[in-house]
C-alpha cells in the first residue's frame, strides 16, 4: 500500500510521505507544487503554470522545463510507480497539470472544509458549535501561504485568492466571537489577517473591538492609531465610518467585556532562540509534526512526547528547531521551561517553582498565585484548557518534575526532553522519541555547515575521519567545528590528528566530559560501577549474561544495571538485552576506571 501524504501550503511549504518529509527540490519545482496545491483537485493551464513560475516572462524551454518539474514532482510522491507511468498524483489535464489529493491529506483543503462546516453552523443559529469550527480551521494557517516560495511567484492571483479566503474567514469568525465571547481565541487570527491586507479598515476595526472586549483597552487604542497612520501614509486617507466607529466605542467603554468565565488570557512566546546551524533530522522533525496533527485532532487528553537520548546527542536543539518552525500552529502561546534536571551547578527546578513562573507568564499576577502545589497546578489546568499552545519542558530530572507541568487540554502539545526515559509518561501515552547520533552524511554536513564547504570539500578524508573519531555525536562534532572555525588557517587534517592522538577525552572540549559526567552523577553506586567497567567487554555488544561476567554477580542482577543505564541513556539498547556503548562515552568510562582504579 502507498504510504500517506501530507501537505501544507498555508505558511512554509512542506510534504511528508509518511513519516519522512520530503525535500521538494529546487525553486522552481518546489513553485509548482505550491501552486498545484492551492488548486488541489482543479487543473491549472500551462498558460498559468509558466506566468506564475516566470511572473509573466517565461522562456522558449518553459514547456520543457514544467514537464521536467512535473516528472520529478511524480516521481517524489509516488516512487513506487513504474517509470513512464502516469500515476494518480500529479496528473496531465489537457494542457496542463492537476494534483490530485484528499482533503485530509492539505491543510488547505481541510480549512475549507472546517471554514464551510463554520458558515453552515452560524447560518443555521448555532453560533457556538460555528465558532469552534472557525477556530480550528484557522488554527491550520501558520503564516503566509507558501512562505518559503519566491515573491514573485507567490504574487499570483491563485495565492493572493486563498490569502482573500482566510481573511474572509477570520472577519466571520471575529463577528461570531465579538458576539459570544470567543474573542481571546480568535485574536491571533485577526492580527494575522491584518498582516495580510493591512490597508482593510474592517480588519482593523474588528481588531480595536476584540482587544477592547478583552479587556486591552490601551492596546485597543494603540492599534487604531496604528491603521490610522497607515491610511495616511499609504492612502492619504482617514478612517472612515467602521473602523472611527470601532474607536469612539472604545473611547466610550462602550465595548462590551468577554464574560468573566472567557477572561483573556494572554499569548506567551517564550521559546530561545533557535540555533542557527541546523542540519538533518527529517524523520525526527516528521515525528514531531505527525504528534502535533494528532494533538489537533484528539478529543479527550493533551499530547506529549518524550525526546530522549545519549547525552549531546541534540534532544533540546531538535525540540526547539521544531517549536519555532511550528509555532504558528499554536496561536495561544509557546510555553517553555528549563528544568536543569541534568545541570552541572544547580539543582532540577522545583515542579512548584515551575508552576508559578507558567502562571505568570499566562497572566495571573504574581500576588494572585495560590498557595499550595494542588491549588497551583490546578489553575494551570483551568487556564490551558480551551487553548492550542505548545509547551517544552526542557532537560527533565524525572517524571515527578514534570507530572504536573503537563497541559490536559486537547489541542495542547507538550515537548519534554531528558536524558531519562521516563517510562512513567511513556506508559500513560507520552510518545517515545529516542535520538541517536546522525549517519555519516548528516554527520558531515553538520560539519560542513559550521567549518564552511569550500574548506571541508578541500579535505574530505579528514572531515570523514573528525565525524568518526566524534561518534558522530552532534555535541562533539559542533565542539570540534567551533574549534577549527577559530582557527581557520589550521589544517583539518592536523585536526584529525589532535583526535586521533588525544588521551581519552583529552582531544575534546571540556563540555563534552561535563555533559556525560552529569548523566554518571544520577547512578546508584552500583550501576556507576558497572558504567566503570564496560570498557573491559570485548565486543560492540553487551549482554547481562556478559555484563555479569564482567561484575561477578548473577545474571538478574546485572540485567538490572543494564536496564538502569539504558534508563539515563549511557548505552542503548538496540535490541532485545542487546545494549550499544557509544564510543566516546567507552573512553569516558575508561577514564572514571582509571580514577577509581580497580574497584566494582
Amino acid at each position: 500500500m502507498a504510504a500517506v501524504l501530507r501537505f501544507e501550503v498555508l505558511g512554509p511549504l512542506r510534504a511528508w510521505r509518511g513519516e519522512s518529509e520530503l525535500d521538494l527540490g529546487s525553486p522552481q519545482q518546489r513553485a509548482l507544487l505550491a501552486l498545484l496545491l492551492v488548486r488541489a483537485g482543479r487543473p491549472v493551464p500551462f498558460g498559468e503554470i509558466a506566468d506564475a513560475l516566470w511572473s509573466g516572462w517565461p522562456p522558449a524551454s518553459a514547456a520543457n522545463a514544467v514537464r521536467r518539474h512535473a516528472g520529478s514532482l511524480r516521481r517524489l510522491l509516488e516512487p513506487e510507480t513504474a517509470p513512464r507511468t502516469p500515476g494518480r498524483r500529479v496528473l496531465r489535464h489537457g494542457g496542463g497539470y492537476l494534483l490530485h489529493a484528499e482533503s485530509a491529506e492539505v491543510d488547505l483543503l481541510r480549512f475549507r472544509e472546517q471554514a464551510g462546516r463554520g458558515t453552515r453552523l452560524a447560518a443555521a443559529g448555532r453560533p457556538d458549535s460555528a465558532l469552534r469550527e472557525f477556530t480550528e480551521a484557522l488554527g491550520r494557517w501558520r503564516g503566509r501561504v507558501a512562505e518559503d516560495v519566491r515573491e514573485a511567484v507567490r504574487a499570483h492571483p491563485s495565492f493572493t485568492a486563498v490569502e482573500r479566503e482566510l481573511v474572509r474567514a477570520t472577519a466571520t469568525a471575529a463577528d461570531l466571537a465579538l458576539s459570544h465571547d470567543g474573542t481571546a481565541q480568535i485574536l491571533p487570527s485577526i492580527r494575522k489577517a491584518v498582516v495580510l491586507a493591512p490597508l482593510n479598515e474592517s480588519l482593523h476595526a474588528r481588531l480595536v473591538l476584540g482587544l477592547a472586549a478583552v479587556g486591552a483597552r490601551t492596546e485597543a487604542l494603540a492599534a487604531y492609531e496604528t491603521a490610522r497612520r497607515r491610511l495616511a501614509a499609504e492612502l492619504g486617507s482617514v478612517p472612515g465610518a467602521e473602523l472611527s466607529a470601532a474607536h469612539t466605542r472604545v473611547l466610550r467603554q462602550q465595548v462590551r467585556r468577554t464574560s468573566p468565565s472567557v477572561p483573556f488570557r494572554p499569548a506567551p512566546t517564550q521559546l530561545p532562540a533557535d540555533l542557527a546551524v541546523f542540519t538533518g533530522r527529517a524523520a525526527e522533525l516528521a515525528a514531531l509534526t505527525a504528534a502535533a496533527d494528532d494533538a489537533e485532532g484528539t478529543a479527550g487528553a493533551a499530547a506529549a512526547v518524550v525526546i530522549g537520548g545519549i547525552p549531546g546527542a541534540g534532544k533540546s536543539t531538535l525540540a526547539l528547531r521544531w517549536a519555532h518552525q511550528a509555532a504558528a500552529r499554536f496561536p495561544d502561546g509557546q510555553l517553555y521551561v528549563e528544568l536543569g534536571g541534568f545541570d552541572p551547578v544547580r539543582q532540577p527546578l522545583d515542579p512548584a517553582e515551575a508552576l508559578r513562573g507558567m502562571l505568570v507568564s499566562l497572566g495571573v499576577p504574581a500576588g494572585g498565585l495560590p498557595d499550595t502545589d494542588d491549588a497551583l497546578a490546578d489553575l494551570y489546568r483551568k487556564l490551558m484548557a480551551g487553548r492550542r499552545a505548545l509547551v517544552v519542558l526542557d532537560d527533565a530530572a524525572g517524571t515527578d518534575q514534570v507530572r504536573r507541568l503537563l497541559p490536559a487540554a486537547p489541542g495542547c502539545l507538550t515537548l519534554v526532553t531528558s536524558r531519562r526515559t521516563l517510562s512513567p509518561l511513556v506508559a500513560r501515552g507520552a510518545r517515545p522519541l529516542r535520538l541517536r547520533p546522525p549517519p555519516t552524511r548528516e554527520a558531515e554536513h553538520l560539519l560542513a555547515r559550521r567549518i564552511g564547504a569550500a574548506r571541508v570539500a578541500a579535505e574530505t578524508a579528514a572531515v570523514r575521519e573528525i565525524a568518526a573519531r566524534c561518534g558522530h555525536l552532534p555535541l562533539a562534532l559542533a565542539a570540534i567545528a567551533a574549534r577549527a572555525v577559530a582557527r581557520p588557517r589550521f589544517p583539518l587534517a592536523a585536526l584529525a590528528g589532535e583526535l586521533r592522538s588525544g588521551s581519552g577525552l583529552d582531544a575534546f572540549p571540556a563540555g563534552v566530559r561535563t555533559a556525560f559526567r552529569c548523566s554518571y552523577r544520577a547512578l546508584s553506586p552500583e550501576n556507576a560501577g558497572l558504567f566503570r567497567l564496560l570498557p573491559r567487554h570485548p565486543g560492540p555488544r553487551i549482554t547481562p549474561t556478559s555484563a555479569a561476567a564482567l561484575t561477578e554477580s548473577p545474571v538478574l542482577d546485572a540485567r538490572a544495571r543494564l536496564g538502569a543505564l539504558a534508563g539515563v541513556h549511557l548505552l542503548t539498547e538496540d535490541g532485545p538485552a542487546h545494549y550499544v556503548l557509544h564510543p566516546l562515552l567507552r573512553l569516558f568510562a575508561a577514564e572514571l576506571a582509571e580514577e577509581h582504579g580497580s574497584d566494582r
